[in-house]
């Protein structure tokens, strides 16, 4: 394990690191701790596009907002051909042919967990609860996450369907959308040139949470209104809050 110093494109200091599982599989992220941290902080994880890194817009930027405003730290994973693991092109050019491979997102998960342990054996961090945003590449990614665990609590998702561009994962996207257990926000893009509506619908509806909610937008696939950003902050941090742990304190009277 390999951590290094690092400034985001926003100008905020972020810890990189570099992991390697067993078999020798490389797994790169980034990290962002509160300025004051607190016993009880939760963990966001956050995935990326298919087109950008550890970095991509907004995660760079609710990084700053969850350490700053609710004392969450946040981890971020490169892709499997994205960041400091690129392959050739990386972007959608890499990713393509990666996501056609059996394995892949069975090998995403297991990076997640690899780093999620990492990320909690740091000073702070140690049962940290956790939620997780991603969209689109983010989601094909994040919902097979959330249904291999249940330590999860929250999530914000989208951007993606059972049809169109992914439509070779469908059924297995679907099957684990039903596990999923934890409050969910899912955005969809209306005119999406990726994902159309009826798979992105399709999706939603298959979600196990009892706690779900659909927010749609007019617009192609990366024009989601910052608006839904900041619902998804505040959807996320709120209901970290109300899970957070209760200090009992026994007055004792004479």
């Amino acid at each position: 394990m390999h951590w290094q110093d690092a400034t985001d494109p926003r100008g905020h200091a972020t810890r990189e690191f570099r992991l390697t599982r067993a078999g020798g599989r490389s797994v790169t992220g980034a990290l962002w701790l509160p300025a004051q941290p607190r016993p009880d902080q939760p963990l966001v994880l956050c995935g990326h596009g298919a087109s950008g890194n550890r970095y991509q817009a907004p995660i760079a930027s609710l990084a700053q907002r969850f350490t700053q405003e609710a004392g969450c730290a946040l981890l971020s994973l490169d892709g499997p051909v994205h960041g400091l693991r690129q392959v050739g092109a990386g972007g959608r050019e890499a990713f393509f042919p990666e996501i056609q491979r059996p394995g892949s997102i069975d090998d995403m998960v297991a990076d997640w967990a690899v780093a999620i342990d990492a990320a909690r054996a740091v000073p702070g961090l140690r049962g940290a609860r956790l939620a997780y945003f991603g969209l689109s590449m983010g989601s094909i990614y994040g919902i097979p996450l959330l249904a291999a665990r249940n330590d999860v609590t929250v999530a914000t998702l989208g951007l993606l369907g059972s049809q169109g561009a992914a439509a070779h994962l469908g059924t297995r996207l679907l099957a684990d959308a039903a596990r999923i257990q934890c409050p969910v926000v899912f955005l969809v893009q209306l005119e999406d040139e990726l994902f159309g509506r009826e798979g992105c619908l399709a999706l939603f509806d298959a979600l196990g949470s009892a706690d779900k909610r659909l927010h749609a937008n007019p617009g192609l696939h990366p024009a989601v209104p910052q608006e839904e950003i900041d619902f998804a902050f505040g959807f996320l941090r709120d209901r970290l809050e109300a899970q957070a742990p209760r200090r009992i304190v026994n007055l004792i009277s004479d």
